[in-house]
């Protein structure tokens, strides 16, 4: 039985988590069930990028999915009341949404970074059987490397002096045990700090391939510009002060299985409890992608709505015939039809 309760932590938890994971959940299962709509059409019109944007929704959705049950975990004060096994699930989608995401962001941006600055170049990395290989690779390897947490047994019974009462906490355990050690290391170093310096200097190219087209209004500049920074700004606040505190937390805590009166128990737990509340704000990501990447453009709007008259009954029988036309535009999320 773990004795290392933190005090305040379930008492942050039982109120922090649950308002935003509602939120989250509330907006980002339509959001992405309508990302997922508008990433069909695109790639039935030959668009590549479709089948990353796809992934992508489908990657947020599942972990959406989830996140009743961690409502409940953390309404409950971190007490897990369901199955071992639905942990273990659990964990494994939330996991494999932070890292599958990171990689489909990194292929959007590589994408649209050969369509703006090569638009000639590289057209065997611009198709449809290109970007799903390149998709079932990255489910496929996430798969594999995220396969340990089903293996492993997630969860623990912890009791807390102050509250006189066991928790049975889910995966995140304190300290970390040493195989979350290495798997956290390299997952910061390979799925995070790698795709966060590709995706950086793609969109910095692509910064300034619009800058230096003089065939591009103005306005229409500074609304790409914009769209890049919002892109770049989410994902690092989505997901770097998480991989920063878990980063310390390995350090941190990397002494407490080998020799507890080195481990810095004080300074242990405050890194604990900045480490959940970033926990939460990688959620967030699931929200802002179908926005960011699906509805702020001109196309995704105009296929969202379609999408919407279908549903109800009234695209009429051209609008349909139109959408079967294969598009030759090279829009994406960036409108890449001014640079044409």
């Amino acid at each position: 039985m773990n004795s290392t309760c933190i005090e305040e932590q379930h008492d942050l938890d039982h109120y922090l988590f649950p308002i935003v994971y509602v939120i989250v959940v509330i907006v980002s299962i339509p959001a992405n069930i309508g990302s997922l709509c508008v990433s069909f059409l695109q790639v039935k019109k030959e668009n590549e990028l479709g089948i990353y944007l796809f992934s992508l929704s489908l990657s947020d959705l599942l972990y959406t999915l989830t996140l009743p049950l961690w409502i409940d975990y953390t309404w409950n004060k971190d007490n897990w009341t369901f199955s071992p096994a639905l942990c273990k699930v659990s964990a494994f989608f939330t996991y494999m949404n932070f890292y599958s995401s990171t990689a489909f962001l990194t292929c959007i941006a590589v994408d649209r970074y050969l369509a703006v600055v090569y638009p000639l170049k590289f057209f065997f990395l611009k198709t449809r059987r290109f970007a799903f290989m390149v998709s079932l690779f990255v489910w496929i390897l996430e798969t594999i490397f995220n396969a340990v947490i089903l293996w492993e047994d997630e969860t623990t019974i912890e009791y807390c002096d102050a509250e006189k009462s066991n928790f049975t906490l889910c995966y995140d355990k304190y300290p970390l045990e040493k195989w979350q050690i290495k798997l956290s290391l390299f997952r910061t170093c390979a799925c995070y700090a790698i795709p966060l310096v590709i995706i950086m200097v793609c969109n910095l190219k692509v910064y300034q391939a619009v800058q230096h087209n003089r065939a591009t209004e103005n306005s229409e500049k500074k609304r790409i510009i914009k769209l890049l920074v919002s892109i770049t700004l989410t994902f690092i606040l989505c997901f770097t002060p998480f991989h920063v505190m878990l980063l310390i937390r390995c350090i941190l805590e990397r002494n407490a299985n080998l020799d507890n009166n080195l481990f810095d128990h004080k300074s242990g737990k405050q890194s604990y409890k900045m480490y959940r509340i970033t926990v939460a704000l990688t959620s967030l990501n699931c929200v802002a992608d179908p926005i960011l990447y699906c509805f702020v453009t001109e196309t995704g709007r105009s296929d969202m709505w379609n999408v919407l008259k279908f549903c109800t009954g009234r695209l009429n029988t051209s609008q349909r015939q139109r959408k079967r036309i294969p598009s030759v535009s090279t829009k994406d999320t960036v409108e890449l039809d001014i640079l044409e």
